[in-house]
């Protein structure tokens, strides 16, 4: 079996983080769509579902919070190559996020990431494959 992978977030103001998200690159999947929610596709096999606050409470007996002064998660992706990553981050930039630290380059892996309109954190990640050892 196939898993999917559905990240939840909740968001102040859907139209502008799914425009946010559309800015760079990721399409909007419209059966999972309407005016509480927006499914990003990511990958084949992989989400963002974008949950405005009231929707995304109704899933949770927690307090949510200001992902704009507090950490709830910090979610990684791997790209091919560091170019990509700075392509992302360069275009989060541009629609309206921020860059939250420097890029860190570690010879085997480069990471750099951004924080969305919401206050989100998302890392992306370039890792050499020769540096990857198979699990077993």
């Amino acid at each position: 079996m196939t898993m999917q992978m559905f990240i939840n977030v909740p968001v102040k103001d859907l139209d502008r983080s799914k425009g946010f998200f559309e800015a760079l690159g990721f399409k909007v999947n419209a059966q999972f769509t309407n005016e509480q929610a927006a499914c990003i596709v990511v990958s084949e096999h992989h989400y963002i579902m974008l949950l405005v606050e009231p929707f995304f409470a109704t899933f949770t007996p927690k307090t949510l919070v200001d992902a704009k002064t507090q950490t709830e998660q910090l979610v990684a992706l791997s790209h091919p190559s560091r170019e990509a990553v700075d392509a992302i981050v360069a275009a989060a930039v541009a629609a309206g996020g921020r860059s939250y630290a420097k890029p860190v380059d570690h010879g085997f892996m480069y990471q750099w990431g951004f924080e969305d309109l919401d206050g989100h954190l998302w890392e992306h990640f370039w890792m050499d494959p020769a540096a990857v050892n198979p699990v077993t």
